[in-house]
């Protein structure tokens, strides 16, 4: 692991860091000013949230390094968990 994520992960300790992980679905969509980005991982059930300003190429199928951190989000009453992505690279 590169030394500037194990600096990342020391000061913020709930961040989670994955490497290799397969996406299996990615959908963009646009929230207000950002597109809202949706990934789907490999062998995961929660969805993975980040937003960019602009369109991005589709990740499905590649595989990615990722930096996240655990959330919920309330949907039609219901608490769902999410992961919100903090910095994303594909391998």
């Amino acid at each position: 692991m590169k030394k500037s994520i194990n600096k990342l992960l020391i000061k913020h300790q709930q961040l989670i860091h994955t490497e290799d992980i397969s996406v299996v679905s990615h959908v963009q969509r646009e929230d207000n000013e950002w597109i809202l980005n949706t990934l789907m991982l490999e062998n995961i059930d929660v969805p993975f949230k980040y937003k960019r300003k602009t369109m991005y190429k589709s990740l499905q199928k590649q595989k990615v390094n990722i930096t996240y951190y655990p959330s919920t989000e309330t949907i039609a009453g219901f608490d769902i968990e999410i992961m919100n992505i903090v910095r994303i690279k594909v391998t």
